[in-house]
């Protein structure tokens, strides 16, 4: 136990939410930490997330009257992919009270709500503004930093390539680090929030070793994206688990004048959850651009590009910001009219029209008659909707439909998609504390969070619960290491819990 060492802080790897998550949860114990990054800058891929966090039961769902609970999550999540009803439940209980969290410590404005694909209530937050994953890792960051410049109880070192653990015994009690040339070491126990491994196109990667049929594929995961977690973990015996669940997103971004870059940018799930639809190179909808990510992306591998997702007026100006930051990054193209669209598309006007038409009524017959389509329905029950119902996966809900006689004259944002790399689910396989594990059980001193971890989302993960993983576990890992730290009743804690994190750094 912490006795053995001097384990007077506790060490972050990973300078992304799950890692400011947890590191800001240990200040708020009232223990100390240091957290590294290999980056020159903090926020990892977190800050690239665009949709949202999931949450079930909070007090925006309540204001909005949206009648939501961590039982129905636990579902959607466990019907969405994941195999670990333990790890599930952890997720979706703690959800509410984890959005409450940041919106009432860190001042955030989460105070809009969209339902995602796979989730049968919204409860996606975010903001009116910029992206959420920015937004609320930038918040957390802040906070940080704010502590280790008025306390004594935070450092921030950026540029520091964490590459191997410290043992005592079967204990992590350390890690050494590379910055600038030299190797320097940090003790205390280690919470492991450094990503996936969706960038690791080495001929020695993981990516190579468990799922080499994607390695030709673009990705959204920043270059610091290898797996450096997880090789580090498996060095002293840690299991992993689902490392062959590798996501690939179905709304990658193509710039048309860059279309093979190798990472791109991607349109964030709640494009679809506000209305917008999903085209082939024809203009016909082929699939429910509300099923789970890997259904879509696999209706995509059947059918004709380019591939257009398409937002009509309400639908855009629902998400505004999301477009217009789209449309001046040239990802994504305004048009004054379907006739315009059409014309740019190289298809008749009139295959719009109907294509409009079809999802229309089917959303109308939804209305007056729930489950009298002849298709079944994801998640459950049956769909009128044609185009999505011969797949075996019926279009369910729907927002901002529009009938197809205001198509020749309605305006659209439109962006070209292509799937992308996205998302690892597997990862260090963990205890419901976050606590790395070999096949003889709990490694002491080892913590895992965020992408880093496995076993949370199985194989495939819904869209929303990647911020709300890296939020939840980063707090339960943080709280069981900084416990850790302070030993059988807190012998060894050194600062006192603050009342407020917003307190220490006034």
């Amino acid at each position: 136990m912490a006795a053995v060492f001097p384990a007077n802080q506790v060490i972050v790897v990973g300078g992304g939410l799950g890692g400011m998550s947890a590191a800001n949860q240990v200040v708020e114990c009232g223990g100390k930490t240091v957290l590294l990054d290999k980056s020159s800058f903090c926020g990892g891929n977190s800050t690239k997330a665009t949709s949202g966090i999931n949450g079930a039961g909070t007090k925006t769902q309540k204001n909005k009257g949206i009648p939501d609970n961590a039982e129905i999550f636990i579902a959607d999540t466990l019907k969405g992919g994941a195999k670990k009803p333990e790890l599930a439940k952890v997720l979706c209980a703690n959800s509410a009270a984890d959005v409450d969290w940041l919106v009432e410590k860190f001042d955030l404005d989460l105070s809009l709500v969209a339902r995602l694909g796979g989730h049968s209530q919204p409860r996606t937050h975010r903001g009116a503004e910029r992206f959420p994953g920015m937004t609320i890792t930038y918040a957390l960051i802040q906070m940080l930093e704010k502590v280790a410049e008025k306390t004594d109880r935070a450092r921030i070192i950026t540029k520091a390539e964490v590459f191997k653990l410290i043992l005592n015994g079967k204990a992590v009690v350390g890690c050494e680090y590379r910055k600038a040339g030299a190797v320097h070491k940090e003790f205390g126990p280690v919470i492991f929030a450094s990503g996936g491994f969706g960038a690791d196109f080495g001929s020695d990667s993981l990516l190579a070793q468990y799922r080499p049929d994607l390695l030709h594929l673009p990705t959204t995961n920043g270059e610091h994206c290898t797996g450096d977690a997880i090789k580090m973990g498996e060095a002293i015996g840690a299991t992993t688990t689902d490392l062959e669940w590798v996501q690939v997103h179905p709304t990658g971004l193509v710039k048309p004048d860059d279309p093979d870059a190798k990472v791109k940018f991607l349109a964030a799930e709640a494009l679809r959850g506000v209305g917008g639809l999903v085209l082939d190179a024809n203009g016909k909808r082929f699939a429910n651009e509300l099923g789970r990510r890997d259904y879509v992306t696999g209706e995509m591998w059947k059918s004709k590009p380019p591939f257009r997702l398409c937002l009509n007026k309400a639908a855009a100006d629902e998400i505004i910001w999301h477009a217009k930051h789209y449309t001046g990054r040239g990802v994504m193209k305004f048009y004054e009219s379907g006739a315009a669209l059409a014309k740019d598309m190289g298809v008749p006007l009139q295959t719009l029209v109907d294509t409009h038409q079809a999802h229309y009524d089917a959303a109308k017959k939804t209305e007056k008659d729930p489950d009298g389509g002849k298709w079944p329905a994801y998640p459950s029950g049956k769909s009128w909707d044609e185009a999505s119902g011969k797949t075996g996966s019926g279009k369910k809900f729907y927002h901002n439909v529009i009938d197809g006689s205001k198509v020749a004259t309605e305006p659209f944002y439109v962006a070209i998609i292509t799937p992308v790399i996205h998302y690892c689910m597997g990862g260090l396989e963990c205890t419901v504390l976050g606590e790395c594990i070999t096949k003889a059980g709990v490694i002491p001193g080892l913590y895992v969070a965020g992408e880093a971890a496995g076993g949370i989302h199985g194989n495939n993960r819904l869209g929303g619960n990647s911020l709300l993983d890296c939020v939840v576990f980063g707090r339960v890992s943080g709280k069981a290491a900084v416990k850790y730290t302070f030993g059988a009743g807190d012998k060894f804690r050194l600062c006192p819990t603050p009342l407020e994190l917003k307190e220490l750094v006034k």
